[in-house]
């Protein structure tokens, strides 16, 4: 039994699709079959249930993921380890995150004093990050939504407050502030269904009573700002503002419309010394920096 037979193994048996798990490892579909027909001969039972060409996970395939996955994980916190004694500059982190605009100067700055770090960038939804952190895919997430779980830990690294956003020749322009029922019948720029910080809008919107009137959702930050200037509607957006911005952001009066972003981890799995320096890093860094103006 070899190594690559069980690494092999744990992508099938997660897509459950010979054809898409070949894709994914870049390996030929032909060859992946006939990896996990040794495997099979190997463990000596069949692992997956076969009609035609789907393919399910079996009884015996679950009970020998489970130990796969397990064997996997101590591998990969094993090799951590060791490069852990190697020292900081020959560690590598991957990380998961759903949004990747907070998070670009630390890690610019970060690479600065550690160029030798490698990292590895995930952009998933907040669901996939959780699996990503559970069957140890990840070192550490980045997002703007809680994950409430008990073997998950959690460091708070920047709260930023949500504005309305308005074009500047707009009648409430000139406001400092406002409620968000004051706007209740404005035309509302957001973001497609299920995104993370649609999400959070949806959430303030309820608090406030209202149903906003959207004439064009998105999935870009950076097209709420265009669409906005362009007159479309206005928005929820974060500190986007700026001596050149476009916009005119007014404080939000209530409901209290905040993002709270986190660096999150599995506690009950080794985090290595890179991904320990970089979280602890990103704290330090918005401590000092406050929000950024993207």
């Amino acid at each position: 039994m070899e190594l690559l037979q069980l690494q092999y193994f744990r992508t099938v048996a997660k897509m459950e699709h010979m054809t898409k798990a070949a894709q994914y490892l870049r390996i030929a579909q032909p060859a992946l079959s006939k990896t996990i027909a040794r495997l099979e001969k190997d463990v000596g039972v069949p692992l997956f249930d076969r009609d035609g060409r789907q393919i399910r996970l079996n009884a015996f395939g679950k009970a020998f993921l489970n130990k796969v996955e397990t064997s996997l994980t101590l591998l990969e916190e094993g090799l951590k380890e060791v490069s852990d004694l190697a020292g900081l500059e020959h560690g590598s982190i991957h990380l998961a995150t759903s949004t990747l605009d907070r998070l670009s100067e630390p890690l610019s700055a970060f690479l600065s004093l550690h160029p030798n770090v490698n990292f590895r960038i995930t952009q998933a939804s907040m669901e996939e990050m959780a699996h990503l952190i559970v069957i140890g895919e990840v070192d550490i997430c980045f997002t703007p939504l809680r994950m409430e779980r008990t073997d998950f830990s959690a460091l708070s690294v920047l709260n930023e407050d949500v504005y309305l956003a308005v074009p500047p020749a707009h009648r409430l322009a000139g406001l400092p502030s406002v409620r968000l029922n004051e706007v209740a019948d404005e035309p509302f720029i957001g973001y497609k269904e299920g995104y993370h910080f649609q999400k959070m809008n949806d959430g303030f919107f309820h608090t406030a009573g209202i149903s906003p009137n959207y004439v064009c959702r998105v999935d870009e930050p950076a097209a709420i700002a265009n669409l906005v200037s362009a007159g479309l509607g206005v928005a929820l957006v974060g500190n986007c503002g700026g001596p050149n911005s476009p916009l005119h952001l007014l404080s939000i009066e209530y409901p209290v419309c905040q993002r709270h972003f986190q660096i999150i981890w599995h506690n009950k799995r080794y985090l290595s010394l890179a991904a320990r320096s970089f979280r602890d890093f990103v704290f330090q860094y918005f401590d000092r920096n406050g929000e950024p103006d993207i």
